[in-house]
């Protein structure tokens, strides 16, 4: 066993209470512990003396695995033509950047921020084993993915016909074949329309083709199918009418709808727009409307999806969407159906200062950030890579902890945005240990990785160390060291380790009298042989996965 001490340093651990408070860690093997016994020495002791330290970075909403990652790294060759690529050396591989990095790079990249987990938000389940491998290559990070399920046919059947113990059964069976961790339901009944030939739908109440079945009904059915399978993370919901202007309305009504479940609403600053949705002209923030409803119902959260001015790649699970953003840029665009279960669409972007819609999109973002009240309702995002990289986190820290530099960006965007929004009236400044909220406890907390996010007794010990620096981007760009795992993988900005992370899934447990059902459905309907569907653990023990070892959660059904 090992045991490491990391001496004098400043800690950010706000699940734990503590606030800047100078003291030591310990370590042992690759856990944090109180301390030693009175016998016992240190094997290493890293002096953090005037340095800061926070907990590992945890991102609970990127797309870095899976077919639309995949199909994006392949039609944007440009993307990493321009990029400079994470060069091959002793300890590392090569890979591209850009906006869409190759699995190597990405968790490079993202050890280099000092994060040390990070979830892919949407992944077909019948593309789970593909997104299994990727994970392989993905060195570094802890790893999970949220199972789409808002355009599944069999699903949405069934919640149709008023079987729900048929759709819980069915959903507690997929989460386990698959190895996912939880629920995500992308524009709900919309894509399924879009994949059947009709334009999209627009409504809560409105029926999907073909179906007895609303949105309304998908959004509640799975959110309370994820409350009684006891999942960690609670039903993650990308609202319909993504981009639109006037899609508020649906986002209260979205919120509204979920008549107390809880719930996770992502890249909120896609969903923030009030004006007419036939009137470009009429586009504006409705931020302070929707952070209200927030405030007052702690049992939903948000991550932002911040859009930040540059170049990037937008894909999304919302087919109708990657359309919509391909007749509005002229740009090119791929499209794409996963049989029964999902879609996609692709389409690079620019994201330019100058842009009334794109200046607006950036200062909507950051309402969201500062009229929240609680920041443990908030998390920091850039649906990676759809509003920008998550190499772009430390600027928006900056922004938020700075507000004299956001005010000059915000001079600086089209004079129309100052109109349309609140962001100049906000004088709000993010402290240190909210940053450590947004980017690490928050999201931890309400992935429901107890082991993650903190720097208590029984935590992963992954911690970041930084260099204080009063430029707060330079500071989170480059962090002073990394620790995974109790294990140094980052020191001054190059890779010490090239370590393989654990891939988080969960067991909730499921009526198994549902299996003769969905095998009757395979076999009349799916491409893929019900046998051959599922993701073995022994598949992913034939390809070097290291074995799941994550705690059991303290709810019905268990976490690995």
């Amino acid at each position: 066993m090992t045991l490491i001490r990391i001496k004098n340093g400043t800690v950010y651990d706000p699940a734990n209470g503590r606030n800047g408070v100078v003291m030591d860690l310990w370590i042992r093997d690759a856990s944090i512990v109180d301390g030693p016994t009175p016998e016992e020495l240190p094997d290493q002791t890293i002096d953090a003396s005037g340095l800061v330290i926070m907990p590992g970075g945890v991102d609970m909403h990127c797309h870095i695995v899976g077919p639309k990652v995949n199909m994006a790294r392949k039609m944007r060759p440009e993307d990493h033509r321009d990029a400079p690529p994470v060069p091959r050396t002793t300890i590392t591989r090569s890979g591209t950047t850009g906006s869409v990095p190759s699995s190597f790079a990405t968790g490079y990249l993202y050890a280099g921020l000092g994060y040390t987990t990070a979830v892919d938000a949407a992944i077909p389940p019948l593309s789970a084993l593909h997104a299994h491998e990727e994970f392989l290559d993905t060195p570094i990070l802890d790893k999970a993915f949220l199972v789409l399920m808002g355009n599944n046919y069999y699903a949405l059947k069934a919640l149709a016909e008023g079987e729900y113990e048929r759709a819980r059964a069915f959903t507690g069976w997929l989460l386990e074949s698959s190895r996912g961790y939880g629920i995500k339901v992308v524009n709900p009944g919309g894509v399924e329309a879009w994949k059947t030939g009709w334009d999209n739908i627009h409504s809560l109440d409105e029926k999907v083709p073909h179906l007895d079945c609303t949105p309304r009904m998908i959004l509640k059915g799975l959110a309370q199918i994820a409350m009684d399978l006891h999942l960690p993370h609670s039903v993650h919901v990308h609202c319909n009418n993504l981009g639109l202007p006037g899609n508020s309305a649906t986002t209260l009504a979205s919120m509204e709808a979920l008549e107390g479940r809880r719930a996770h609403l992502t890249h909120i600053q896609f969903h923030s727009y009030g004006g007419d949705s036939n009137d470009q002209g009429s586009f504006c923030s409705d931020v302070p409307a929707l952070a209200s409803w927030i405030n007052a119902h702690p049992e939903v959260t948000v991550d932002v999806g911040q859009v930040l001015f540059g170049p990037t790649t937008s894909m999304t699970g919302d087919g109708p969407l990657g359309y919509f953003l391909h007749k509005v840029t002229g740009r090119k665009w791929t499209s794409s159906d996963t049989e029964l279960e999902a879609g996609c669409g692709i389409v690079p972007i620019v994201y330019k200062e100058k842009s009334f819609v794109h200046g607006l999109q950036w200062a909507i973002g950051l309402e969201w950030y500062l009229l929240v009240n609680d920041p443990w309702q908030v998390v920091m995002s850039t649906d990676h890579p759809n509003g920008a990289s998550f190499v772009s986190y430390p600027e928006i820290i900056a922004l938020l902890m700075d507000r004299n530099y956001r005010n000059e960006i915000l001079k600086r965007v089209h004079p129309r945005v100052r109109e349309r929004c609140v962001l100049a009236d906000l004088d709000r400044e993010y402290s240190l240990q909210e940053i450590a909220i947004i980017s690490r406890a928050g999201p931890a907390r309400i992935l429901g990785m107890t082991n993650k996010g903190h720097l208590g007794a029984g935590a992963d010990a992954d911690i970041t160390i930084y260099t204080p620096d009063t430029d707060r981007r330079r500071m989170f760009e480059l962090p002073r060291a990394v620790i995974k795992s109790g294990r140094v993988v980052v020191d001054r900005g190059e890779i010490r380790e090239d370590i393989l992370g654990r891939v988080w899934h969960v067991r909730p447990g499921y009526d198994s009298g549902v299996l003769p059902d969905i095998r009757k459905w395979f076999d009349a309907f799916v491409t893929v042989r019900f046998d051959n569907y599922g993701v073995d653990k022994s598949c992913l023990a034939g390809m070097g996965a290291v074995s799941p070892c994550a705690p059991k959660t303290t709810r019905k059904g268990s976490v690995s």
